[in-house]
């Protein structure tokens, strides 16, 4: 199958690996950047998006739109955006890049990405609960839960599902759809994947000391709660799922398990498996096919939303 990996993945899967396991690299790009948050960076969005800081108690958020902003947002389009990052890990510029590929997918959509606080100084519930203000905001902001789509990456795609599971506990009306790339779903790490690909995985693998195995997120919680880790949860009365993973992930069981899941209780699920993909090769935007392939499939889903009108 490794035929058909385009040069360009094959030449990128080379480099992360590389990264990932270069301890002097990961020293001075990782290790000591965690927790600093880029929002404060400057950012060039190209003229005909307009951004919008908002600042709450805990945490900013970034709003993008491609219009001035109507007093009606009962018909507006809005994708949250819940970066990864193993909830160690601040928002950084990269997700704005991928802040304007969910605009295009979703033909205009407002985009809003929170900059959510993170362990080991905030562990859970802070991630959870802020991502749940988020939501509320744009509910009050005047954005319909037909009109939201929960979009997440790594942990930020199981933050998704944890408060889709959370609306549905508590009686609430659920957002649109969720997508999901490569997302976390077991944070309690007990499916096959961990080990079956944990000599392949360029991020994860051979590396027992990976914040997979001991993470500062759950602090003295149980790790197999749905709302830390949604694999474990009912997932029945979900919205349309998207979930997009790569076999070469550690993390792929989480995906497969969600998918098994949650069509078992009657949601729609499109689980896309990329031959050959590592963990959120989603980040590559349209620099290799295989990553083009896969936002081309977050456009089609934004609009099979769309369509449903849900």
């Amino acid at each position: 199958m490794e035929n058909k990996l385009s040069k360009r993945a094959k030449i990128i899967r080379d480099m992360v690996y590389e990264f990932n396991h270069n301890s002097k690299l990961k020293d001075i790009f990782v290790n000591d950047t965690r927790s600093i948050s880029e929002m404060d960076k400057t950012y060039k969005y190209p003229v005909y998006i307009k951004s919008e800081r908002i600042s709450l108690d805990n945490f900013e958020m970034e709003l993008i739109s491609r219009e001035a902003e109507p007093d009606d947002k009962t018909d507006r389009l809005v994708i949250l955006q819940l970066h990864g990052g193993g909830y160690v890990n601040a928002f950084k510029n990269n997700y704005r890049i991928m802040a304007g590929l969910y605009s295009e997918a979703g033909d205009g959509a407002d985009v809003l990405s929170i900059d959510y606080r993170v362990a080991p100084e905030n562990p859970y519930p802070a991630a959870f609960e802020d991502a749940l203000e988020a939501y509320d905001w744009l509910l009050d902001r005047g954005y319909e839960e037909n009109k939201i789509i929960l979009a997440g990456d790594s942990a930020g795609g199981g933050l998704a599902m944890a408060v889709c599971h959370y609306l549905k506990d508590a009686g609430r009306k659920m957002p649109a759809g969720i997508i999901a790339m490569s997302p976390w779903t077991d944070v309690a790490a007990t499916g096959s994947s961990y080990r079956d690909n944990y000599e392949i995985d360029p991020i994860f693998g051979q590396n027992e000391d990976s914040l997979i195995y001991d993470n500062p997120y759950v602090g003295e919680n149980d790790p197999e709660n749905p709302y830390i880790s949604p694999m474990y949860g009912d997932f029945a009365d979900f919205p349309p799922m998207l979930i997009q993973v790569g076999t070469h992930e550690m993390l792929l069981s989480d995906s497969e398990t969600v998918a098994k899941k949650a069509k078992e209780a009657g949601v729609k699920v499109k689980l896309s498996v990329y031959e050959g993909m590592f963990h959120v090769f989603q980040m590559a935007a349209k620099l290799m096919p295989e990553s083009k392939q896969a936002w081309t499939e977050v456009q089609g889903f934004i609009k099979y939303i769309v369509s449903e009108g849900r």
